[in-house]
């Protein structure tokens, strides 16, 4: 009998009020974590102690989930990043397809519509160890196949913005 993975996803806490002040605060901690609430209310326009209980705030309601460091993948010897879609029989998501997750490789994880069941996002030491992930996800029972992009060039990777787009332009951008 299948495990019901579903609680592997931490519940959402109270979704919080996140104002202009916090989106700016957001975003000031998105570009330099390591930022006192002195010079992040300098920024924001907020004394120290008013960006301290926002941050406090927000942390508590889940908004901010954690502070990372932004590691650099070929530094530490992984420098193929590819995305692997995963088709399987069923929904895909088994307690099997969930210990892939051991493996440091992965970075990302996502259930997804479409003709693709899981999507993965993995950086490797090179095609050779991609190749032995593939070989993890292939013996998964129930998985039918896969599709595999490797990425090139990376144009953008960033974390989860503060800004939201309120009105997208009429017209297409510009050529």
């Amino acid at each position: 009998m299948a495990k019901n993975t579903d609680d592997l996803r931490q519940g959402r806490r109270q979704q919080a009020v996140v104002d202009a002040f916090d989106r700016r605060i957001l975003a000031a901690l998105a570009a330099d974590s390591s930022q006192s609430y002195a010079r992040l209310g300098e920024a924001v326009g907020l004394s120290a102690p008013a960006v301290h209980e926002r941050v406090r705030r927000l942390r508590q309601s889940g908004t901010i989930k954690g502070v990372h460091a932004a590691l650099d993948g070929a530094a530490l010897g992984k420098p193929l990043l590819a995305f692997v879609h995963v088709e399987a029989a069923g929904w895909g998501k088994s307690e099997r397809l969930m210990q892939v997750l051991q493996f440091p490789e992965v970075e990302e994880m996502h259930s997804v519509a479409g003709d693709a069941s899981v999507l993965f996002k993995v950086r490797t030491a090179s095609p050779q160890a991609l190749e032995a992930f593939l070989a993890q996800i292939h013996a998964v029972p129930g998985v039918t196949g896969t599709r595999s992009y490797i990425a090139l060039s990376t144009y953008l990777e960033r974390p989860v913005q503060a800004g939201v787009t309120d009105s997208w332009p009429d017209m297409p951008l510009p050529e």
